[in-house]
């Protein structure tokens, strides 16, 4: 007894490892396959009982059926409660259950071979909805055994296998036996869809998950712009276009100014507002082709692709323009927040690491200069 209770207690240990929606997902399944099951078993011994009425069998052999059939499908069910399944790559048993059903139904037609046919029905219902759930190993294998089981029956015994239909009980039977059949197996084809379903937009839901973790992976969360690791990329990416291409292309890196300012004022929630207004004015003012991110802290970086110097200095101008007259006093009263910037051009054959520390000096040379203003690296045409 203490050698069961401990075997309990291990099988709960591993189920504990799994997560307690999955554990409760595979429970309800397996209470929705039992009562499947226990109404499957009680449909035959129906129509063992109209036989047994009709006089083809002893009435011991429907009671016996039933019995032993709900018994095997109550040990398996004890299993399950106890999370005993859960510690096996197929948490059902499916195989174990298909081959000891198949054995059972061998044995009733051993035994009443005279009503045989009803039981080879069972055997191929059973083995179908097995092989919804078996591995092409499991299911060989299970098909192996049958295969053992049946081919001694039909190839070294000379006992014959009928379905008797000569009073019209019989008749009733026999018909009942094979609507059981058709319709178990109509079962198994509507399992199979719901199956084939459940994957497909569990697919989907994996999809559409996935998407999700990888615009996160890109984003900023405070901002939702680009966050650094993604706009570094992309920056390389739009260098080695332009170069391959000979277009050109311009970078900003922007400051919002006294920031740690606003943060020791009004706080750092203003601080997080502040940061997301000033994310969605950029969006809204630059093009779809350019790519916006954050680069760190208060700092940004804009990448302007096909676009020349002057053109960038104009649009980080207005940026300025706009910033700086937005009604910042929404936030908290007096607050006001301007901006400050660099840009710089590609120039031929020219990397990352040298665009970013031209773009980096033209900014500092904004803040030089009082900040509230845009500084370009190249010389801007008078």
């Amino acid at each position: 007894m203490n050698s069961a209770a401990s075997f309990a207690q291990g099988a709960m240990a591993h189920a504990t490892r799994l997560p307690t929606v999955v554990l409760e997902r595979r429970l309800t399944h397996r209470r929705q396959m039992t009562r499947f099951q226990v109404v499957g078993c009680s449909l035959l011994t129906i129509v063992l009982l109209i036989y047994s009425i009709a006089g083809a069998v002893p009435i011991l052999i429907p009671s016996a059926y039933f019995l032993l059939c709900v018994g095997l499908v109550g040990i398996f069910a004890a299993l399950s409660e106890t999370h005993f399944n859960d510690r096996f790559e197929d948490p059902d048993l499916t195989f174990a259950q298909v081959v000891v059903h198949i054995a059972l139904e061998l044995a009733f037609l051993l035994a009443v071979p005279q009503i045989g046919f009803a039981f080879l029905n069972a055997v191929f219902v059973i083995f179908a909805f097995g092989a919804l759930r078996m591995t092409s190993r499991q299911a060989t294998f299970a098909w192996a055994l049958a295969t053992m089981g049946l081919a001694p029956i039909l190839m070294l015994t000379s006992m014959p296998i009928g379905l008797p239909v000569t009073t019209n009980t019989e008749r009733v039977a026999a018909m009942l036996s094979y609507l059981l059949a058709i319709g178990l197996c109509a079962f198994v084809g509507l399992f199979g869809f719901s199956l084939r379903k459940t994957l497909y937009d569990r697919t989907f839901e994996l999809k559409a998950a996935y998407r999700r973790i990888e615009e996160l992976a890109e984003l900023d969360e405070l901002t939702g712009c680009l966050n650094r690791r993604c706009i570094m990329h992309t920056l390389e990416e739009e260098i080695a276009r332009s170069h391959r291409l000979n277009l050109p292309c311009s970078i900003a890196l922007i400051d919002l100014d006294f920031f740690k300012r606003v943060n020791d004022l009004y706080g750092h929630p203003a601080g997080d507002e502040v940061l997301r207004a000033f994310a969605i004015t950029v969006f809204a003012n630059i093009r779809s082709i350019d790519r916006f991110g954050r680069y760190g802290g208060e700092e940004f970086l804009l990448i302007l692709p096909d676009m020349s110097t002057e053109k960038a200095a104009r649009l980080l101008d207005r940026l300025r323009s706009i910033i700086a007259e937005l009604d910042w006093s929404a936030f908290s009263t007096g607050m006001r927040v301007t901006m400050s910037a660099g840009v710089a051009a590609l120039r031929e054959s020219e990397g990352s690491d040298s665009l970013l520390a031209r773009a980096d000096t033209a900014l500092y040379a904004s803040k030089a200069r009082g900040r509230n203003r845009i500084s370009s690296a190249e010389p801007l045409p008078s």
